[in-house]
């Protein structure tokens, strides 16, 4: 199938499935007149690819095991695990400083308002 049609099934743009090869997430067959053909399978791949996208996983992480969940159950491939774990590690740190971020926030509201409050009743 040509890239084109593989976007329209798969929902994914042309340009994302060109970044994907790039990677060397996908592996298309060159024709002699330079085409793209993918195989059959392509669109399982390129729904796999989407699928840990949406996990948060960054294309090098899903190339370290891409080729192992394609061919077996996620819960057979080592690789997963830990790249599971790195990213849950990393989504608690961004939660941390986000609540930092939100609670400091919150300060400078209060402080705000309390200023506000102080220099009405020092008018009235």
């Amino acid at each position: 199938m040509k890239i084109g049609e593989l976007s329209a099934r798969t929902g994914v743009s042309i340009r994302s499935i060109r970044y994907y090869e790039q990677q060397g997430l996908l592996t298309p067959v060159r024709q002699e007149n330079g085409y793209r053909e993918y195989s059959p399978f392509a669109e399982e791949q390129v729904r796999t690819i989407q699928l840990y996208l949406n996990l948060g996983l960054s294309t090098e992480q899903i190339a370290g095991f891409l080729h192992c969940v394609l061919q077996n159950k996620e819960s057979f491939c080592k690789e997963v695990f830990p790249v599971y774990r790195q990213k849950l590690a990393e989504i608690e740190e961004q939660i941390k400083l986000l609540q930092s971020i939100k609670s400091n926030l919150e300060e400078r509201m209060q402080s705000i308002v309390e200023e506000q409050q102080s220099h009405a009743k020092e008018e009235g």
